[in-house]
């Protein structure tokens, strides 16, 4: 393993050499370092030396207050790039999320940021930190960086100092991070003054230019893992995990909104990752050692360990502002304002696993007993709880269905739907099939059982129907984690539009709600929405062209 004295050589070798490092501080030494010497552009037309990241009245015994560039203030979707080198251009899921780099073009872009890096004799911050959470095959990942801030964010949300992980030096993965680069479009083959680059071939994630949201370290080495760990059989997950008291341990996928967080956060249950899962033949694992909450309009009730950690040292709040007539010096975190949108509303909390206090050891589970599906249907015709095959768990993992508001218009709004195939289509790297082939393989050799849980609207779609009461979706959660809906357990019917099994019964819920035909008033009116929907599912499928990847409809 690299050791502190060797990592400069392994630098050279990309072309650093008149720069100076700073190499594995501490996370204490790291804030005082990002207060000092990060500087950038916080505001639209604003100088490109201001200072980003401040303390709070707390010091270093409080969180650290980073604030982006005003045009990063998320991932740059459009801007993300893989080289497209001829090894792997067959291999990469190519689409908006991740877009095709000319490979002469992209090494003319990386030689042009190690020269304005060695012109400008940068302080660089290096971290040394692992993607994944289990040394059998965790992927060794060094951040080398201009801003502390981001060694900083780094050091919370990777597992640091593992044990047994082989072939260290051979298998690393180098992110360079040069905000303080500008992109030419013309010049470097890009579409704006940044661009974030994955280069497969030679390992490297590169940032050039103003992409200093946060979550750029972390999303761009998920999409890394999310090409690699599959080729070794290994299904990396965008979704969240939990064990209960008999080490039965359960998955739940879903997008924005349909409560992955909040469900997967169960007192009974042991956390294993609340966003980016590992399967493996060992079992599952955390791709991360922290957690990135969304901040705004948090509920310090609804949310009680986000709401403490607030207060904890080693944590960085991104992008909230201070507290109008107020310094950022003479608050605490908890005096802020976390519904205040000025800013952005992706308001963001890097916060260590470790502050939660009911995780697993090493952030590790068995194989589940359980996969659940979320979606949060406003359309308000799916079923609360579908059980699903082997065929229909591709199908819907594929399709990555939920349904968006539009607005907020007076009057009732229209619901659109929302397709993300394996619920997190921007970081993966192959095509769909891929995951979902890897996870249904698993679920039958593991004899997982599958639900399609919904979070949605009943009765009617939203602004007519209610939203399915979180006392009923607990209930149907825990019933399916228990098994008590298992084949054989209760009585079934099959949807006649969208041909999935609903349970008849379950303890704890009116037996009325579990078809939701039965919760319209006007069931000609139900069925005319549901066959909306379930044509909306079918143009999806037909448009993603998912029948040429081997996915089998079942609608």
């Amino acid at each position: 393993m690299t050791l502190a004295a060797d990592f400069r050589h392994d630098l050279e070798a990309i072309g650093l050499k008149t720069v100076s490092y700073k190499y594995n501080l501490s996370k204490d030494e790291l804030f005082h370092e990002a207060i000092a010497n990060d500087k950038g552009r916080v505001r639209k037309g604003g100088p490109s030396n201001e200072q980003k990241a401040f303390a709070t009245k707390l010091g270093v015994k409080g969180p650290l207050m980073y604030y982006t560039d005003p045009d990063c203030t998320g991932r740059r979707v459009k801007d993300t790039y893989a080289v497209a080198w001829p090894e792997v251009i067959d291999q990469i899921w190519w689409k908006a999320d991740v877009q095709q780099y000319d490979p002469a073009k992209y090494q003319g872009l990386l030689q042009r940021v190690i020269e304005h890096l060695n012109a400008k004799k940068a302080t660089l911050y290096v971290k040394d930190v692992f993607v994944g959470a289990d040394p059998a095959f965790a992927i060794p990942y060094r951040f080398v960086g201009e801003y502390a801030t981001h060694a900083m964010f780094a050091h919370n949300m990777f597992p640091k100092d593992l044990k047994g992980v082989g072939d260290v030096d051979k298998r690393r993965w180098t992110m360079i991070n040069a905000p303080s680069f500008e992109c030419v479009p013309e010049r470097d083959g890009c579409r704006a003054e940044a661009a974030i680059v994955i280069d497969v071939k030679n390992k490297i994630c590169l940032v050039a230019g103003r992409a200093d949201y946060c979550g750029v370290v972390k999303k761009t080495i998920f999409t890394v893992g999310n090409f690699l760990l599959p080729l070794q059989g290994r299904l990396s997950m965008h979704c969240s995990a939990n064990v209960g008291a008999k080490n039965d341990a359960a998955i739940l996928f879903g997008l924005s909104g349909t409560g992955k967080t909040t469900l997967s956060a169960d007192p009974d249950r042991r956390l294993i990752g609340d966003d980016e899962t590992i399967w493996s033949d060992n079992g599952l694992c955390n791709l991360e050692d922290g957690c990135y909450a969304k901040l705004i309009d948090l509920n310090k009730d609804a949310e009680p360990v986000i709401w403490d950690a607030l207060m904890k040292p080693g944590t960085i709040i991104e992008n909230v502002p201070a507290p109008k007539g107020k310094k950022l010096s003479e608050v605490t975190p908890h005096e802020f304002d976390l519904t205040d949108k000025s800013i952005t509303e992706n308001t963001r909390f890097s916060y260590p696993l470790s502050a939660n206090p009911n995780v697993m050891p090493n952030a590790q589970g068995g194989h589940p007993a359980t996969i659940v599906l979320l979606t949060a249907d406003a359309f308000g015709v799916l079923p609360p709880l579908a059980i699903l095959d082997g065929k229909q768990v591709m199908y819907h993992f594929v399709s990555g269905f939920t349904a968006k508001l539009a607005g907020t218009e007076v009057g009732i709004t229209e619901p659109q739907a929302a397709f993300s195939a394996c619920f997190g289509a921007p970081f993966m790297a192959h095509k769909p099939s891929v995951y979902a082939k890897l996870l249904r393989e698993k679920m039958e050799k593991h004899k997982a059982r599958c639900i399609l849980l919904n979070t949605g609207w009943s009765g009617g779609a939203y602004g007519t129907g209610k939203r399915i009461s979180i006392k009923d979706t607990r209930a149907l959660l825990n019933a399916a984690l228990r098994g008590d809906l298992d084949e054989g357990k209760v009585e079934y019917e099959t949807h006649p539009i969208f041909n999935m099994k609903m349970p008849k019964s379950c303890p704890g819920v009116d037996p009325k709600v579990l078809n939701p035909r039965n919760t319209w008033a006007d069931k000609a009116a139900y069925d005319v929405a549901a066959t909306k929907l379930r044509d909306m599912f079918r143009k999806n499928f037909e448009d993603k062209g998912f029948a040429k990847l081997g996915i089998e409809p079942v609608m």
